[in-house]
């Protein structure tokens, strides 16, 4: 587990963009049940890391997304892989088929897993790259 002085400013990060810091995997499971009752109901759900790439263009392109989108998800939420090791479980729960990775971002409409971005899919694309995909993707679903 990462030491909490180090994870802090990570957590807000995208807290201070409206992310909501989750903690627990009841929180996790009350965010997915809550994305249910709504037929056009979206949630992203961040899962951040302390690796470079999370730094470098996960955080950035997920904050940008949301901020300069014409359309985001409804609810904004992340939990953080090395330290909140119970709600990451769950999240990851909902996210599979995807092997676990962090970062990655995740888009539930209605409850269900609409769209995954995997480490793979993060590591050495910009942050203006990956703010595009999403705001592409916010398009689709929102």
């Amino acid at each position: 587990m990462y030491p909490e002085h180090i994870v802090l400013p990570m957590k807000e990060d995208l807290t201070v963009a409206g992310f909501e810091d989750v903690t627990t995997p009841t929180r996790v499971d009350e965010l997915i049940d809550s994305n249910k009752t709504s037929e056009d109901e979206t949630l992203l759900l961040v899962i951040n890391s302390v690796c470079g790439c999370a730094a470098a263009n996960a955080r950035p392109g997920a904050k940008m997304a949301v901020h300069y989108g014409s359309k985001k998800p409804a609810k904004l939420a992340t939990v953080f892989a090395g330290f909140d090791i119970g709600a990451v479980a769950r999240a990851r729960q909902y996210t599979l088929p995807y092997p676990p990775s962090s970062p990655s971002m995740a888009l539930f409409k209605n409850g269900k897993l609409v769209h995954f971005i995997e480490r793979h899919q993060i590591e050495g694309v910009s942050a203006q790259q990956i703010a595009k995909g999403l705001m592409d993707v916010f398009e689709k679903y929102c």
